[in-house]
C-alpha cells in the first residue's frame, strides 16, 4: 500500500510539473479557488433552469411585456403597477385566458419572471466579476479562458433568446381557439441553451479539480475503456430526452393524456400523425409530441439499467462504479417523476422536481463521462513501469 501510494504521488507529480491537462496556473490553492467559483456557478444556473420551470408552469412569463437590455426596476408605488397591468391587460394571453385577472393577482406572476430575469443577470455578475479577479491574478490559462470566455458570450445571449422566445407569447395565436403560448421551438432553443451553458460550467470545473480521472490501476482504466463506448450513446440518449421534454412544455402536452401507461383508452392515440407536414406532427401535435417523450424515457430508463447491469461485470473504480449506480437509481426516479407529474395533472411542484430531475440525471452523465476520460499519456506510462501486481 505504502508502495502504491508513493507510485500515485509521483505520478501526480510528473503530471502536475508537465502542466498536462491543467487549466489553472499558480498551483493547487489556485485550482481550488476557481474549482469552487465554477462549482457555484453551475449550482447558480441549476436553480435558474428550476425557476424558469416553476416561472414557465405557473404561467408567469408573459407577464412582462418588454424588455431592457440593462434590467429595469420592479414598480414601486400603485400607479406604476397600474402602468404594468394595464401593459398586461393588451397582451393576448390576458384577453383569452386571464380576462378580468386582479391587480394582486398579476403582482405575483410579474415577481416570478422578474425573479427569473434578474437572477439570470445576477448571474453574469457572479461569473464575470471573479473571472476577471482570477485573469488579473494569472490564475487563468489560455485554453481556460477561451472556453470561460465562450461560456460568458453564450449565456449572455441565453437573456436575447429568452426575451425571443417570450415574444413569441405576446402575438396573437393563429386560431381564436387557441391559447396564447410562447414558440415551443423557441422554448426548446432556450432550455437547450441553458443545459448546455451547464454542462459547460460543470465540465470545466470537474476539469480544473480533477485534470486526470482516476486510474491508480490498469485494470480500472482498461475496465473504463469498455465501457465508455457505452456511457457515449446513453449521454446523447438522455440529451435527446431532455430535448424532447422541452416540446412537451412547450406545447403543454403534459397536460393532455393523463393517464399510464395508456394514453387516454388507448396505447396510441388515434390524433397521432394528424398534422401536416409531417415535422409538425413530431414538434407541435401534443399526442406525439407525448409519445415520443414517454418512448424515449422508458429508452433511456431501460438503456442505463442495462448499463448498470453490464458495468457489474468489469473491474472498475469504484468512484465510477458508484457513478454508474447512482446514475440507474436517478433515471427511476426521474420517471417515476415523470409518471406522477402526469398523473397529477401537472402539479407545479412535481413537475418542478420533473424539471430538477432532468438536469440531475444530467450532471450524472457528465460526471460519468468525466470519470471515464482516457488518462493523458504520463499517467499511462507511468502506471505501464509499475510491477504487474501494482499496475
Amino acid at each position: 500500500m505504502t508502495t502504491s501510494a508513493a507510485v500515485r504521488s509521483s505520478s501526480s507529480a510528473e503530471v502536475a510539473n508537465a502542466g498536462l491537462n491543467l487549466l489553472v496556473n499558480a498551483g493547487p490553492h489556485a485550482q481550488k479557488k476557481v474549482g469552487i467559483w465554477l462549482f457555484g456557478c453551475a449550482a447558480w444556473v441549476f436553480s435558474l433552469v428550476v425557476l424558469g420551470g416553476v416561472t414557465r408552469l405557473t404561467r408567469s412569463g408573459l407577464s412582462m411585456t418588454d424588455w431592457k437590455f440593462s434590467g429595469t426596476l420592479p414598480p414601486f408605488s400603485e400607479e406604476e403597477w397600474m402602468l404594468e397591468f394595464k401593459k398586461y391587460q393588451q397582451s393576448p394571453e390576458y384577453k383569452r385566458v386571464n380576462k378580468g385577472m386582479s391587480l394582486q393577482d398579476f403582482k405575483f406572476i410579474y415577481w416570478m419572471e422578474y425573479a427569473h430575469r434578474m437572477w439570470g443577470r445576477a448571474l453574469g455578475v457572479v461569473f464575470s466579476v471573479p473571472f476577471l479577479y482570477f485573469l488579473t491574478k494569472g490564475y487563468i490559462t489560455r485554453q481556460l479562458g477561451i472556453r470561460l470566455s465562450s461560456l460568458f458570450l453564450l449565456g449572455a445571449g441565453q437573456g436575447l433568446i429568452g426575451w425571443w422566445m417570450v415574444k413569441s407569447g405576446l402575438e396573437d395565436p393563429e386560431s381564436e381557439y387557441v391559447q396564447p403560448r410562447v414558440s415551443p421551438y423557441r422554448l426548446a432553443v432556450h432550455l437547450t441553451s441553458a443545459f448546455a451553458i451547464y454542462c459547460g460550467i460543470l465540465w470545466t470545473a470537474l476539469t480544473v479539480v480533477m485534470p486526470e480521472p482516476p486510474t491508480e490501476s490498469l485494470s480500472w482504466i482498461h475496465g473504463a475503456t469498455k465501457i465508455r463506448k457505452f456511457a457515449v450513446p446513453i449521454c446523447v440518449l438522455v440529451g435527446i430526452t431532455a430535448f424532447s421534454g422541452a416540446f412537451v412544455a412547450g406545447n403543454d402536452a403534459g397536460h393532455a393524456y393523463n393517464t399510464f401507461p395508456k394514453m387516454g383508452d388507448s396505447w396510441i392515440p388515434e390524433e397521432i400523425f394528424s398534422m401536416t407536414p409531417l415535422y409538425r406532427n413530431f414538434f407541435e401535435n401534443t399526442a406525439t409530441v407525448q409519445l415520443n417523450h414517454r418512448i424515449l424515457a422508458a429508452t433511456t430508463l431501460i438503456s442505463i439499467t442495462s448499463f448498470w447491469w453490464a458495468a457489474r461485470k468489469v473491474d472498475l473504480h469504484p468512484a465510477v462504479r458508484s457513478l454508474v449506480g447512482s446514475t440507474m437509481g436517478m433515471a427511476a426516479l426521474q420517471v417515476t417523476l415523470g409518471i406522477t407529474t402526469l398523473l397529477s395533472y401537472v402539479s407545479v411542484s412535481i413537475a418542478s422536481g420533473h424539471q430538477a430531475g432532468a438536469l440531475s440525471l444530467m450532471t450524472l452523465v457528465i460526471l460519468l463521462m468525466h470519470t471515464l476520460r482516457r488518462p493523458s499519456p504520463a499517467v499511462l506510462k507511468s502506471l505501464a513501469s509499475l510491477p504487474k501486481k501494482y499496475g
